[in-house]
């Protein structure tokens, strides 16, 4: 009885966190792979489709959302929004396709606490808010972040139909990495593991995107101020675990 104790609880706390993340909007912009060299987490590289470099404005809701098993109150369901692009790692000649977030945006000052000194992710607090409402024949969500008292925002409206997401589409090239690459230094970068199933996807019929590259991520990113993206799609999500970093040296 204890041996099955034991191993119920051992399932339920070898992964770091584990939440949902559900209506996920995913803005998808080619960019000049030189702008991404300099934040490549070391024993990375970048990671093409088609021969072209990606930047993605992710928005979607982190939901009951529990630490080593346990929620944290006032901390279970929370908007986020990042900037990402999209790298792989040889693991012993075993490619892992992974994320780097260039930056996370969170209502939550503990949460950015936490992912910047346990993760050394870049996450920055601000409010945010936003809407997902489901009509007769389409979705509309809506995520939003006020950054020197201007409102960013991040909509999209889509069809109620999902559907399996394509082999070697743009689509799965950007919704199916499993492994987050953080730069710690020139020498050393943190690895973690992300587990998901495979996600369907909806078809996007509008969006809109109005958000201060220049100011939220720097010069190098104000391009994509005037920048029309090459995809934007969305996804319902699923559950998620996120396991303990692992540090490559």
């Amino acid at each position: 009885m204890h041996s099955i104790a034991q191993k119920h609880i051992n399932k339920m706390t070898s992964h770091f966190l584990h939440a949902e993340w559900n209506n996920l909007i995913l803005a998808n912009y080619v960019i000049d792979k030189k702008i991404l060299l300099p934040l490549l987490p070391y024993k990375t590289e970048l990671d093409f489709y088609n021969n072209k470099t990606y930047v993605s404005l992710v928005g979607f809701m982190f939901l009951n959302t529990r630490i080593k098993g346990f929620h944290v109150p006032y901390h279970v369901n929370f908007e986020v929004v990042n900037l990402r692009f999209y790298v792989r790692n040889n693991d012993m000649g075993k490619w892992k396709r992974g994320n780097v977030f260039i930056k996370e945006i969170v209502p939550k000052p503990a949460i950015s606490f936490i992912a910047n000194n346990l993760y050394r992710e870049k996450y920055s607090t601000m409010k945010m808010d936003h809407f997902h409402v489901e009509k007769d024949n389409k979705i509309e969500t809506c995520y939003q972040w006020k950054f020197k008292n201007k409102w960013n925002k991040l909509e999209a409206s889509c069809e109620k139909k999902s559907l399996p997401m394509r082999i070697n589409s743009e689509e799965e090239f950007i919704a199916e990495s499993y492994w987050n690459y953080t730069k710690y230094n020139e020498t050393k970068t943190y690895e973690y593991e992300i587990i998901h199933p495979r996600w369907e996807v909806f078809r996007v019929l509008d969006y809109t995107i109005d958000c201060d590259f220049e100011g939220i991520y720097g010069d190098e990113f104000s391009f994509l101020c005037n920048e029309k993206p090459a995809s934007v799609f969305m996804s319902k999500g699923s559950e998620v675990r996120i396991h303990s970093k692992k540090i490559l040296v």
